[in-house]
């Protein structure tokens, strides 16, 4: 894996940002094969067990230290938020040799592929399922509020869905620590790094999941004017509703 002498970040729920996967502010930081021999370890005795999460994959899969998922981009969601933050879902895909801490839990994938992790952080960076998060979410979000999170998924062809997963790839492949997952979403490195574009794709973004929800515009108007009571997101929700008006042609 990793000679002894290299030392891996040690992520916490400050060390990303909604399509930020690295802002500087780490934990600490490991000895690289240290702690993926820690890891590996620690995976093979949670695999015996019916609860955990490692338990849905293979035994193969786990038995291959390759398939450490700090290894690889992953997606991770800040724990410590509410209802009152600037966001309340707080999610990024972040690189792989890094690991992280309980306040920055990440998500396993026994099924499914890379642009499902595409459109899922598509969907979860959202101001649409945003809006949702913050009717339900106090101080913390776990995986039991995550799973209860209505996601509308038409599947793999729908060509909104499909194009969630496009501006997703391209928001979160900043540079090329995410070469190889962007390969496989079928995305260019780096190509939403001019703020302009950025700024477009994210209102895109918001337009794609409104429809996949079935929202009208009068929803939409809900969504924008009722996000906070402290921020005007209406240049925000005239850029989304030009790009939703699009969609519905």
């Amino acid at each position: 894996m990793s000679d002894g002498h290299r030392r891996w970040p040690v992520y916490k729920g400050a060390s990303f940002d909604l399509w930020n996967p690295d802002t500087g502010a780490y934990y600490a930081s490991v000895d690289a094969e240290e702690i993926t021999h820690h890891l590996q370890q620690k995976r093979l005795r949670q695999h015996r067990t019916s609860k955990s999460p490692f338990a849905e994959f293979s035994g193969e899969h786990i038995e291959d230290p390759q398939t450490l998922p700090c290894l690889r981009p992953r997606i991770a969601f800040r724990d410590i938020t509410n209802s009152t933050n600037t966001r309340t879902v707080v999610t990024a895909l972040v690189p792989g040799e890094v690991v992280i801490t309980n306040q920055g839990p990440y998500l396993l994938w026994p099924k499914g592929d890379v642009r499902d992790q595409a459109f899922l952080l598509g969907a979860l960076s959202s101001m649409i399922l945003d809006w949702y998060a913050r009717r339900v979410v106090e101080l913390h979000l776990n995986f039991h509020i995550l799973n209860s999170f209505p996601i509308p998924d038409p599947g793999e062809g729908h060509p909104v869905r499909d194009r969630v997963v496009v501006i997703a790839g391209r928001l979160a492949a900043v540079d090329e620590r995410f070469v190889e997952w962007a390969a496989e979403v079928g995305v260019p490195v780096g190509s939403a790094n001019d703020e302009a574009i950025k700024q477009d794709l994210i209102c895109e973004l918001d337009a794609c999941v409104a429809h996949l929800y079935g929202l009208d515009e009068d929803d939409l108007a809900v969504v924008y004017d009722t996000f906070s009571e402290t921020v005007d997101y209406s240049d925000r929700h005239a850029a989304v509703l030009a790009h939703f008006r699009r969609l519905a042609e």
